[in-house]
């Protein structure tokens, strides 16, 4: 909204410093300010808000030590990462770019959903919240619109460049309609979705949204999924995610800038530095949330905000063009993924094979693992952003070591 006023007083008012706003830069930082004192201001008022309404954590039989301490925590925080999102991505982001109102849909709509699992635990007294299969059914319907539009809609395109471009030279090119995405280490590095349908013959290009939105909808349910699941101790999601987020907004920015994607010989995707400002806005709002959120919580973002933080990484990944790197950059969310399926997995194979079920870790997730082995939840949970940020280089890496 801020964008459109200032704009307008510079053209008709010529108010000088009014042009300000049309910087992504300037706009990106004002939006990490307030969104971090959004949510460290009026985050206390949240939280004694939903005391107040007893949305409280019950005790979770885990046989942990500092467990049992956590019972009546606020939960349902989610709320305060939503809103010191989208406050400041109203008030400083172009409102008519699709990538930004994507991401705001995802929000919503992610942020829904986890707010009905949340209700039914806390008011309807039912543990097991919303059921699987309708969580699964809104993750599905998410990336089955989100599909459909970076597929269809003739705002998403890329910059296709003539192969006898000089280096350094800003290209010269047209934007075209693309299911072409990166593949992080490797030279020439993109790769298109619509080679998946080749085998049905002239005019496979017409169909390769029948390959492209499957995708869409299978990264956008596993990152949510992955990041509910990382959600156990304090500090732990929210922590990783904003490391995963600030790595997205460097490839958001450069990917939308002609002069640096042509620098680092990377795609150009029009319109897409404008994410920046919702990224760091998102970031600013998470980092924002862990000055509540860090042992001894005083408040848990509940699937609120696990659902909601998954989703946004997952459109955001995927519309810069970036999923292939998810495996590294949401890193901590997959090995959180893949304890729980080896858990399960095993357990059955050897009861099945054995009579008896074995375990591979003491617990899963496996933060919970690293618990009944005795380290402390703070311990854990830094040890965890230092691996999330050496993942995180390591995409950022991916720009040049090809």
């Amino acid at each position: 909204m801020l964008y459109y006023l200032f704009q307008y007083l510079e053209n008709f008012f010529k108010i000088p410093g009014a042009g300000v706003l049309q910087y992504i830069t300037f706009r990106s930082g004002m939006a990490v300010i307030f969104s971090l004192l959004i949510s460290i201001i009026y985050g206390k008022k949240i939280i004694n808000y939903l005391r107040k309404m007893q949305v409280g954590e019950t005790v979770r039989e885990l046989g942990l030590e500092g467990q049992k301490e956590k019972a009546g925590t606020p939960t349902m925080g989610g709320v305060i990462i939503i809103i010191a999102t989208l406050i400041p991505v109203l008030l400083f982001a172009k409102l008519d770019n699709i990538y930004v109102l994507l991401l705001i849909l995802t929000t919503v709509w992610m942020g829904i959903i986890g707010f009905l699992d949340d209700y039914i635990k806390v008011f309807k007294k039912d543990k097991e919240g919303l059921k699987g299969r309708f969580k699964v059914i809104g993750q599905v319907g998410l990336g089955l619109v989100v599909g459909a539009v970076l597929y269809f809609s003739p705002d998403v395109t890329v910059r296709e460049v003539p192969a006898n471009q000089i280096l350094n030279e800003i290209p010269v090119g047209v934007d075209v309609k693309s299911t072409a995405t990166t593949i992080p280490f490797f030279k020439n590095n993109e790769f298109d979705y619509g080679v998946l349908i080749n085998w049905v013959g002239e005019g496979a290009a017409d169909y390769a949204w029948l390959v492209f939105i499957p995708i869409v909808i299978f990264i956008i349910t596993a990152v949510s999924n992955g990041a509910n699941l990382t959600d156990g101790i304090d500090g732990l999601a929210a922590g990783t995610s904003a490391i995963s987020t600030f790595v997205l907004g460097i490839f958001a920015f450069v990917s939308g800038n002609v002069i640096f994607s042509n620098y680092l010989n990377i795609m150009y995707i029009p319109n897409a530095g404008e994410m920046t400002v919702f990224i760091a806005a998102f970031m600013g709002a998470l980092i924002g949330f862990l000055w509540y959120n860090t042992y001894p919580a005083q408040v848990f973002m509940g699937d609120t905000g696990s659902l909601t933080i998954g989703g946004i990484i997952a459109v955001m990944a995927i519309a810069v063009r970036k999923e292939l790197l998810i495996p590294i950059l949401c890193g901590i969310f997959l090995i959180e993924n893949l304890s729980v399926v080896l858990q399960v997995g095993y357990f059955k194979y050897t009861k099945k094979k054995y009579g008896e079920g074995k375990r591979i870790f003491l617990m899963s997730p496996l933060h919970h693992h690293f618990q009944k082995k005795g380290y402390h939840e703070s311990k854990i949970v830094t040890r965890f952003w230092i691996i999330a940020i050496l993942f995180g280089v390591f995409c950022l890496v991916s720009l040049k070591l090809r």
